[in-house]
């Protein structure tokens, strides 16, 4: 029986793995040659010292903490989730470095669209301050003693946002699916620097757009340049299938005011465009007169021709889809109708009347909580929604992440969009659960939030999730379709449930009493049994049933592809009727066998019934 391993994907033996597939030739008793890979790659090697690179104080950590693996785990958290068994959402409290490190096992390349608003190192903003040692330990610290800001004396300003940003950019492209998009908001501080590193990380080939989101409605008269606007900076994972998924976007309202339907055309609603196309090379076909149901002749006028052939046109006439007038006098033109209409391709100018601006992401808030603004400038959800029209397709479930979650703004666009159009997406949101009380003092939005009972930003983004569930139904006066999908699963970050997979655990030898209970004094078994899934790499929102097989309880994975007993005492006839079950993987303790006569013949007995994934923790 193999041990199941209790640390989450290695990035490092990742990359040699696919470095072997590409270059087999390179590898030497499993080590790489590097003056082999050298003449691999031919010219391709940069041999000048001095060279154009993006660099920083502590780069080679940044570099390494994303390289890093972990023990810790997540940790279901019913009390704080809303609608548990049948949600497909997840809601994660913890710092975010860690919590993506761990999601990697189970949504590596899964992710369609990751969409983040991180600190902007305005010089009030807080900055993680990853150790590579132990940033478990960082991060209890962090809640028991609070968050610190990078303020512009800090001779380390761009320096530490640099080294926050880095290894959380290099995980999260692990995630994204490879028609995936990555969407990050910014603003001048940190533009240039966010580009260099996304450049460096995605590709340059990979950028897509620098979108300039007009944020503001009017000027601040208090400042010498009034800033109006904030960046996204868009990349996809890979350019060759982003080129066939960025959807165009539904016409707004003022472009849909164009279209009538002046001939009650079965059709609905359409729109008149021009029919004449510059002379250039056309062919002798588009050139001839037409005559309108009047009986008026129209020449092509000079220097144009018609924009289709003869028999098209005709061919067009026949299905109503050339308009002459009312009269028939007018000149033709070619019906377009608003059903057929795919929408205006994005561009780089989003101005705040099409995609939102503070004041409507803070109106939107306030509205939810009885007139509080428990958030300063959240993004409005039109902004987020234009995103998502763009990067998601409705018929498919597709997971969207937001690791700096706030306010939640992200869970809600996804939920009001899903509704609009029927969707199936599912969101992924993550948030360090900071102290409301580290903020109070210097944060209006925060003051009342403590005053409204709430200890913490995640206490914040998790009502707001729930509150704009309720608004949705409510505006649908309860009418909206039975897939969609207003709850979330919560889970908490924390270090290892099992005392064989502490991180000392690798550097000590195995203490015997942790054999006899390898358990953490509070865990339960159901903590257990998510880590394990983490461990498998399964989605955390599998269904999970709790059986008794044989007088033992044993949780149920998957519909029975993965089942997990973590009692003791187990002899051979509890071992058969599990085997019965026929699931492709099965988890055992190491120590919960009666004894060893027992456990070498459980192998025997689950490979006849055909379980080959046999695994001790």
């Amino acid at each position: 029986m193999q041990k199941l391993e209790g640390r989450i994907f290695n990035v490092v033996q990742d990359n040699i793995e696919k470095l072997k597939k590409l270059f087999p030739e390179v590898f030497t008793e499993n080590k790489v040659d590097l003056d082999k890979l050298r003449l691999a790659l031919g010219e391709n090697v940069e041999k000048e010292k001095e060279r154009y690179e993006f660099t920083w104080n502590g780069k080679t950590e940044a570099i390494q903490l994303a390289q890093k693996q972990t023990t810790g785990t997540l940790r279901p958290a019913r009390d704080k989730s809303s609608s548990w068994d049948i949600s497909k959402n997840l809601y994660i409290e913890g710092d975010n470095l860690e919590v993506i490190r761990i999601l990697q096992n189970s949504y590596r390349n899964k992710i369609k669209l990751i969409y983040i608003d991180p600190p902007y190192n305005t010089g009030n903003d807080f900055i993680y301050n990853d150790d590579f040692r132990d940033n478990m330990k960082n991060y209890r610290e962090i809640i028991e003693e609070g968050s610190k800001s990078n303020p512009e004396t800090n001779g380390r300003f761009h320096t530490d946002w640099l080294n926050m940003i880095y290894p959380r950019l290099k995980i999260a492209r692990n995630l994204l699916k490879d028609d995936g998009f990555i969407f990050i908001s910014i603003d001048d501080t940190e533009v240039t620097n966010l580009k260099k590193v996304c450049d460096e990380i995605f590709g340059e080939e990979n950028f897509l757009a620098n979108i300039i989101w007009q944020k503001k409605t009017s000027p601040d008269a208090r400042t010498t340049f009034s800033t109006a606007h904030d960046y996204i900076l868009v990349y996809s994972k890979n350019i060759e299938y982003a080129k066939d998924n960025i959807n165009a976007l539904p016409f707004d309202e003022e472009r849909q005011k164009s279209y009538s339907n002046p001939d009650n055309d079965p059709r609905g609603e359409w729109a008149s465009v021009d029919l004449t196309g510059q002379v250039g090379r056309a062919p002798k076909s588009q050139f001839y007169t037409i005559k309108s149901p009047s009986g008026k002749l129209f020449p092509p006028p000079e220097g144009r021709c018609w924009a289709l052939a003869e028999k098209t046109f005709y061919d067009l006439v026949k299905d109503n889809r050339i308009w002459f007038g009312k009269e028939g006098t007018s000149r033709p033109r070619l019906k377009k109708f608003l059903s057929e209409a795919e929408g205006t391709r994005p561009w780089t100018w989003w101005d705040n009347k099409s995609s939102g601006h503070n004041q409507e992401g803070n109106k939107e808030l306030k509205k939810l909580f009885n007139d509080d603004l428990l958030f300063d400038n959240p993004k409005p959800t039109k902004l987020l929604k234009k995103i998502l029209q763009i990067t998601t397709n409705p018929n498919e479930e597709e997971y969207i992440l937001d690791f700096f979650g706030g306010s939640s703004s992200t869970a809600d666009a996804i939920m009001q969009l899903n509704s609009e159009d029927g969707g199936n997406r599912r969101f992924i949101i993550i948030q360090l659960p900071e102290s409301l009380m580290e903020k109070g003092n210097d944060f209006k939005a925060a003051s009342v939030g403590l005053k409204r009972g709430y200890k913490t930003i995640s206490e914040i983004g998790m009502e707001r999730i729930r509150l704009a569930g309720k608004k949705i139904i409510n505006e649908k006066e309860g009418n909206v379709a039975t897939n969609l999908d207003f709850g979330f699963k919560v889970f908490r970050l924390d270090d290892t449930n099992l005392k064989l997979w502490d991180e000392e655990s690798y550097n000590l030898e195995k203490n015997l009493l942790d054999l006899v209970e390898p358990l953490k004094e509070g865990r339960s078994q159901e903590d257990v049994v998510y880590e394990i899934l983490l461990k498998y790499g399964i989605d955390l929102t599998v269904p999970i049933e709790e059986k008794i097989i044989a007088e033992k309880t044993v949780f149920s994975v998957g519909m029975g592809y993965l089942l997990i007993c973590l009692e003791r005492d187990l002899t051979l006839k509890h071992i058969k009727e599990m085997a019965k079950q026929q699931p492709a993987r099965i988890v055992f303790y190491d120590e919960g066998f009666k004894d060893d006569t027992v456990r070498t013949n459980a192998q025997q007995i689950l490979k006849r019934y055909g379980v080959e994934d046999i695994r001790v923790i």
